[in-house]
């Protein structure tokens, strides 16, 4: 899964990205609020973690822009601002929660894990495979990349289906024929084929 953590403190940040990295996360890195802007609506992360004090574009600022744009990825909110309304403000705007520093590592990550853990339940009870840039809906049969659907024929929509629902396994052409076609005997021409036009 992927991480974007924004910071204007470089140190603290290159210590997050290890840490997460070591937990087997992909994770890239901004410095200041407009590039978390670029980045947010760029690429396609599963979770950001935001700084609130920038010089540029503070946090405030950031998340109200990614919000008001449909950015709806889970946010967390990491700042040295311990007051009150400050966390009232941020989760009220739609931050997902607040962690104030110095704050652990250890619980940085175990949040992560909880929330991460938490959007894929969602997102499989909202029947949707995602992967990426990718969010495949299965009873509508629809594909979107970066939020542009993507026109596929039925047996491309079942092949896209199969490969999101077996990330980072090898599949055989006798599986893939299987599934997509619901036939034993396989013909090679055709699924190359279909997978070219993937």
């Amino acid at each position: 899964m992927k991480i974007l953590v924004v910071d204007d403190e470089k140190v603290l940040v290159k210590g997050i990205k290890f840490n997460l990295e070591s937990e087997g996360y992909q994770v890239e890195a901004g410095y200041d609020g407009e590039e978390a802007v670029e980045l947010a609506r760029s690429g396609s992360f599963d979770l950001i973690i935001l700084d609130l004090m920038m010089d540029d574009m503070d946090g405030f600022q950031v998340i109200h822009h990614l919000r008001t744009n449909g950015i709806l990825t889970p946010l967390f909110v990491l700042s040295g601002r311990q007051a009150e309304v400050d966390k009232v403000l941020a989760l009220g705007i739609g931050a997902d929660d607040y962690i104030t520093k110095p704050f652990s590592t250890m619980v940085l990550c175990a949040k992560v894990k909880a929330c991460l853990r938490r959007s894929s339940l969602l997102s499989g009870h909202a029947n949707e495979l995602i992967a990426g840039p990718f969010r495949y809906i299965c009873d509508e049969m629809r594909l979107f990349k970066q939020g542009e659907e993507i026109f596929l024929s039925g047996k491309e929509c079942l092949l896209m289906k199969y490969f999101l629902s077996n990330q980072n396994k090898i599949l055989t052409k006798d599986q893939i024929y299987r599934y997509v076609w619901n036939d034993d005997f396989v013909d090679d021409n055709t699924i190359m084929v279909h997978i070219r036009r993937l």
